[in-house]
C-alpha cells in the first residue's frame, strides 16, 4: 500500500525547519494551512518524497523540507499531470523538485546525491484533511 508515512510544514519561511502534524488541512490553490513554503497560486504548492531515496542517501523524513514523505512509491515516477488522492484532499502533480543548493547546507554533497529523487511538486486542487497514515491513489 502506498501512503503518507509523515506529514510537515515549515513555521516560517528560511527557518531549514518542519514540523511534524499528525494531519494538517490542504487548501485549494494554495499549499498546507500553516506551511510558510506553500507558494498559492503556483505550481509549487506542496513537496511528496519517497522514504525510500531519503534512506537511501541517509536522510531522516524532513530533513530535505518535503511536506508528505511517501511509503511504498517512488514519487519520481508520478507524470506531470497526475492526479493523487491523499485523505480528503486532491493534488496534481505538476513538476519534478530540483535539488537546490540548499540541500548541501544539510550535508555537503547532498544536492548531488538527491538529483533525480528530491520528490515530485503538486497543487492542490480539492481542500481536504491529510493526516499520516492516509493512503496515496492515483487517480
Amino acid at each position: 500500500m502506498v501512503r503518507v508515512s509523515n506529514v510537515w510544514v515549515s513555521p516560517a519561511k528560511n527557518s531549514g525547519r518542519m514540523d511534524p502534524r499528525d494531519r494538517v488541512q490542504a487548501i485549494e490553490n494554495h499549499g498546507l494551512d500553516g506551511c510558510a513554503h506553500a507558494r498559492p497560486g503556483t505550481k509549487r504548492q506542496v513537496l511528496f518524497a519517497s522514504v525510500e531515496h531519503l534512506r537511501a542517501v541517509g536522510v531522516e523524513p524532513g530533513l530535505t523540507r518535503e511536506n508528505f514523505t511517501v511509503e511504498g512509491a517512488d514519487v519520481e515516477q508520478w507524470p506531470v499531470g497526475q492526479q493523487v488522492k491523499v485523505g480528503e484532499a486532491l493534488f496534481e502533480i505538476t513538476m519534478v523538485c530540483d535539488p537546490c543548493s540548499r540541500m548541501d547546507e544539510i550535508r555537503p554533497g547532498l544536492q548531488e546525491e538527491l538529483m533525480n529523487r528530491r520528490g515530485m511538486l503538486a497543487r492542490v486542487i480539492e481542500t481536504g484533511e491529510v493526516a499520516a497514515g492516509d493512503e496515496i491513489q492515483l487517480l
